[in-house]
């Protein structure tokens, strides 16, 4: 195929020897499959800010550490160059997200680097060798259910140990292979502790997959396994490896009101993006 004007220098520069096909075109990226020596990877072209149609990104930026001083004051202020550093930050969010995450003990794809906007990474693959199914193409009996429930609950918590929140986490950023479900997506990843809205973030992303699994297996739809987790964090002396229940009692204290509406207006909104996300896929 005629290789993409963005893998070009990736090509000149040996660091990618063929690109076989696209895999994917989604809201923040391109994903294409590439061949580098004898290891078929993939490689995911960052889509430009102003052609991204990542909604409400700042949300996601809130609190993301710059040790660059000059780099910071120019983001803040918006300048060309704040623009430029700013961009160049979102795309190796990721990446240092995957490392950090992969130290963790959480399953994601292997990252090679980034260079000019583009992730070299793992081609995640089944047990026959093809492209591994995102986890909403993919039914399972309600053992398997539990299981990868509780699987994916142990990678939030891994994460959160990590001081993150991957912030889009749904059936449509996991990958199922021969070996279980596979996080991808990250370079919305947003700082547990730095960003305000982390805890909603955190809740939205452990509501999602509780959802997706309660499908197959209904008893997990009555747990509470997102108010239990943020509970753990807030508490302080944070163990990623601590057992969940899925129990959670509400303090006596009264109700936020404006929390709980401010929880269901991005519930909303969210059930909203992604039935939009599902039609936009089914067009493809």
């Amino acid at each position: 195929m005629k290789i993409p004007k963005r893998l070009l220098p990736l090509v000149e520069e040996g660091l990618i020897d063929e690109v076989l096909r696209p895999l994917m075109s989604g809201k923040e990226a391109a994903v294409f499959v590439v061949r580098c020596g004898e290891q078929i990877r993939c490689a995911k072209v960052y889509k430009d800010a102003d052609h991204r149609s990542f909604k409400k990104a700042a949300q996601y930026q809130e609190g993301r550490k710059v040790r660059n001083s000059r780099r910071s004051r120019a983001m803040s202020k918006g300048s060309k160059y704040g623009r430029e550093q700013q961009e160049d930050s979102w795309q190796h969010a990721e990446v240092n997200a995957l490392f950090k995450l992969a130290d963790a003990g959480v399953r994601v794809p292997e990252p090679y680097g980034c260079y000019d906007g583009v992730l070299l990474m793992e081609l995640v693959t089944d047990a026959d060798g093809d492209v591994a199914p995102r986890l909403n193409d993919v039914a399972m009996s309600a053992e398997q259910a539990v299981e990868d429930h509780a699987i994916m609950m142990r990678y939030i918590m891994r994460m959160l140990g990590q001081g993150l929140v991957h912030g889009d986490l749904s059936e449509f950023n996991v990958l199922v292979d021969a070996y279980g479900p596979v996080v991808i997506d990250l370079p919305q990843a947003v700082d547990a502790a730095a960003n305000n809205n982390a805890s909603w973030m955190l809740k939205r992303d452990v509501n999602n997959m509780t959802q997706y699994y309660g499908q197959f297996a209904p008893e997990l739809l009555t747990t509470r396994f997102a108010d239990e987790i943020w509970a753990l964090y807030v508490a302080g002396d944070f163990d990623p490896e601590a057992e969940l229940t899925g129990d959670f009692a509400d303090p006596v204290d009264a109700a936020d009101v404006d929390s709980v509406l401010e929880e269901i207006k991005a519930a909303f909104a969210e059930m909203q993006e992604r039935q939009l996300r599902a039609q936009t896929e089914d067009e493809d």
